[in-house]
């Protein structure tokens, strides 16, 4: 019989307690027990207040009633990411599809027939999301999949310090033990290399078998058995620097985030239930950080309710995110600047592909090679796909300048060329951002190719234009009768009766 395994989390904030609630159904095997050791001294980085929709998936997994989590969170909904000076026109990266793919074709080859001959709307006319979005109106998806209500999905913002704080707390009541502790001293075996334990500043040690590193930006544990590797991405992703601030809550609470381009970076804005989520994610090559700070106070929306605070960071990754017995998740593994709110997505990405894998053991050179080629592919296609909105520009600033200019990965301008020339958009099994998103930002940023599969050339143009016609108009009908966001929020998140009771 396989001997009981002891799991360690260095690390709360959102990475570590995710990775906690996540592991906490095995402690009822019996097979694994699940520690975390984090230290009240030490402070999280708690920007990312923006998700895609996979958290849902997350929460859904483990349980979680929705709407009590949005009322402890301050959530409120989210149908995409609008982008304001990205390009000529403002534009939305909906959580969902753009029409229909008619005789399994993908839509866009539809209809960039149709506008070609001047019988096609605007592409966001034909997605549900970006309609609902605009309008700031929600409701949820429809499971009749031959409604157009069943195109697209949602994501949350939330407060994320309190989120942390409720997976904190789901994960202990499952099982987690709760370490407080400042870690002084990693014990490594003398012969492996493996880690062992965790010293604490009081003296006593926190031992187990595998090792998960939430530290953040320090990476203690990954850089004790693997130090000075990582990947740098600086010359693609050159912003190194954010400014975040809260602000008084919004009183028209839109259902998306909103990324405003600047001279030297962008802005974001987040919308919560009790606040506002405000930032500057700039670069330090191309601005000062004081200029930056001036830059984003200019420009909130509402009154700032705190200073601002100074975040430093760089873009890249990790080769191995496993090594030895050390598994590196969320800032430990890497960092991508949150413009698509891909931050927590990663983690979530770590924890699905480590739990098939936790039980081969340690020295199963297999298991640490299979985790590892997963976790490249997601951040070398988010890392693409963030490549892709600074690359396709028409802006004139220097840092502008640069990223149109510079040299991208291959497997982008694979991307791009295809597109450009026929339309295409890959498809592919693992990775994030599916066609429809890049569909979104490369017409969004003004690329229009010049053909599409002549294939779609067998319908008449007068039936395309019908159902194309047909089709815009169920989504404006739709979109139109759901209620406004405030007041699907207000409604859905009312305490329900027994809360109120006591």
């Amino acid at each position: 019989m396989q001997s009981k395994r002891t799991i360690v989390i260095l690390g709360g904030g959102t990475a570590g307690w995710m990775c906690a609630a996540a592991l906490s159904p095995l402690i009822r095997t019996g097979r694994i027990s699940v520690c975390l050791v984090e230290s009240d001294q030490i402070a999280t980085v708690g920007v990312g207040e923006a998700t895609l929709p996979h958290i849902k998936d997350f929460n859904d997994s483990l349980g979680i009633d929705e709407a009590a989590f949005m009322r402890a969170t301050h959530a409120t909904f989210k149908l995409g990411i609008a982008f304001a000076g990205w390009g000529s026109e403002r534009y939305i990266h909906p959580f969902g599809i753009f029409g229909q793919d008619w005789g399994g074709t993908p839509f866009q080859h539809h209809w960039l027939r149709a506008r070609q001959q001047g019988e096609a709307a605007p592409l966001e006319d034909y997605s549900f999301a970006v309609t609902a979005a605009s309008a700031h109106r929600f409701g949820f998806p429809d499971g009749d999949t031959a409604s157009v209500r069943s195109t697209f999905a949602y994501a949350y913002h939330f407060d994320a310090a309190l989120y942390a704080g409720f997976m904190r707390d789901f994960a202990t009541k499952a099982g987690v033990t709760r370490t407080e502790g400042r870690v002084v001293s990693v014990v490594r075996d003398t012969n492996s290399g493996d880690v062992t334990g965790l010293r604490l500043e009081s003296g006593a040690t926190v031992a187990g078998d595998l090792f998960v590193d939430c530290s953040g930006f320090i990476g203690l544990l990954i850089n004790a058995v693997a130090p000075d590797q990582w990947e740098d991405w600086g010359d693609w992703l050159p912003c190194d620097r954010a400014w975040a601030v809260p602000s008084r809550r919004m009183d028209d609470v839109a259902p998306y985030t909103l990324s405003i381009a600047r001279e030297a970076g962008w802005q974001w804005r987040i919308p919560l239930q009790h606040r506002t989520g405000n930032g500057y994610v700039f670069s330090s090559r191309f601005t000062s950080e004081a200029e930056a700070m001036d830059v984003l106070m200019a420009n909130l929306a509402t009154e700032p309710l705190a200073d601002p605070k100074l975040l430093k960071f760089r873009a890249g990754r990790r080769p191995k995110s496993w090594s030895g017995n050390v598994v590196a998740t969320g800032l430990a593994s890497g960092f991508l600047e949150p413009l698509e709110s891909t931050s927590i997505y990663l983690v979530q990405a770590a924890i699905r592909e480590l739990m098939p894998l936790l039980m081969t053991g340690n020295d199963d050179p297999r298991a640490r090679d299979a985790f590892n080629r997963a976790m490249a592919t997601e951040y070398d296609r988010i890392r693409d796909f963030l490549i892709l909105h600074y690359h396709v520009t028409d802006r004139t600033e220097p840092l502008w300048q640069h990223a149109r200019t510079m040299d991208v990965p291959d497997s982008l301008k694979e991307k791009l060329a295809l597109f450009r020339t026929r339309a295409y958009i890959e498809s592919y099994n693992s990775g994030l951002f599916s066609p429809p998103s890049w569909l979104a930002v490369l017409v969004g940023q003004g690329i229009l190719p010049t053909g599409y599969d002549r294939t779609v050339d067998w319908m008449p143009m007068d039936r395309l234009a019908g159902m194309l016609d047909e089709h815009r108009r169920r989504i404006a009908s739709e979109a139109g009768i759901m209620a406004s966001h405030a007041a699907a929020l207000a409604s859905y998140l009312a305490p329900a009766p027994a809360e109120m009771a006591s």
